[in-house]
């Protein structure tokens, strides 16, 4: 018998077609292989001290927004007492007056020096012994050399008299001519002389200051004065 041909029973083998000869079968290509793609580079981590930064300004941010909570929800304080707060405290009457400075009688209240000139002045506070309050008050050096004071409050009035010793005031602000200075009332527009006598507290007083214009009820209240050496001395009003 001839030699059979072993057959390989996981390599099937081809059909035996009638005209159509097997050549020898050729090996099938191996497939490429997949390609290669590059790695993904390794992603680094933080060095520790990065974070160590990072979680302080983390803490930095959470204290500054709490006390930024905490001003503005705190209570604001009330508009009226930061203005009562900041409000200085009120002028007190002696501070208020422009005459605090001037002397006080029942005393000296100028020295002879001061009024050599004839009508020379000086201003001063009489202080009233019962009602123990201060009254405006001048005294002034007449042409004969005498002194004469009295009281710039108006009689049985408010109103403060001046000492006008500028004639161009008293023609324009007064309408009255003169040569000499005058004592005026700027409310009512009185006029009044001190060379000249008028009317007292009584008929039978006289006192210096006449009225030679306008509504007055008498001549201003007199101060007694006298010279004690260089010391002019107001000594009692009427």
């Amino acid at each position: 018998m001839p030699d059979e041909k072993k057959i390989d029973p996981f390599k099937p083998q081809a059909p035996s077609i009638p005209g159509v000869s097997h050549s020898e079968e050729k090996p099938q290509p191996e497939p490429p292989p997949p390609p290669e793609f590059p790695e993904a580079p390794k992603k680094e981590s933080a060095p520790p001290y990065l974070w160590t930064a990072l979680a302080g300004l983390a803490a930095l941010f959470t204290v500054a927004g709490l006390l930024y909570w905490s001003r503005s929800s705190s209570p604001k304080p009330k508009v009226q007492d930061a203005d009562a707060i900041a409000a200085p405290a009120p002028a007190t009457e002696e501070s208020s007056k422009p005459d605090r400075n001037l002397p006080v009688a029942p005393g000296t209240v100028a020295t002879t020096d001061e009024l050599a000139k004839a009508w020379s002045s000086k201003r001063f506070l009489f202080r009233d012994p019962l009602t123990s309050q201060s009254i405006p008050a001048i005294v002034v050096r007449l042409p004969h050399g005498d002194y004469w004071g009295f009281s710039l409050r108006e009689p049985y009035g408010t109103c403060e008299l001046e000492f006008v010793t500028d004639l161009q005031k008293l023609q324009s602000e007064y309408h009255f001519s003169a040569d000499h200075p005058m004592v005026g009332n700027p409310c009512s527009h009185s006029v009044y002389d001190l060379l000249r006598y008028g009317g007292g507290s009584t008929n039978d007083d006289l006192v210096r200051g006449v009225i030679v214009q306008g509504t007055g009820i008498r001549p201003p209240m007199a101060i007694e004065i006298r010279a004690e050496g260089t010391k002019v001395i107001a000594a009692r009003m009427e």
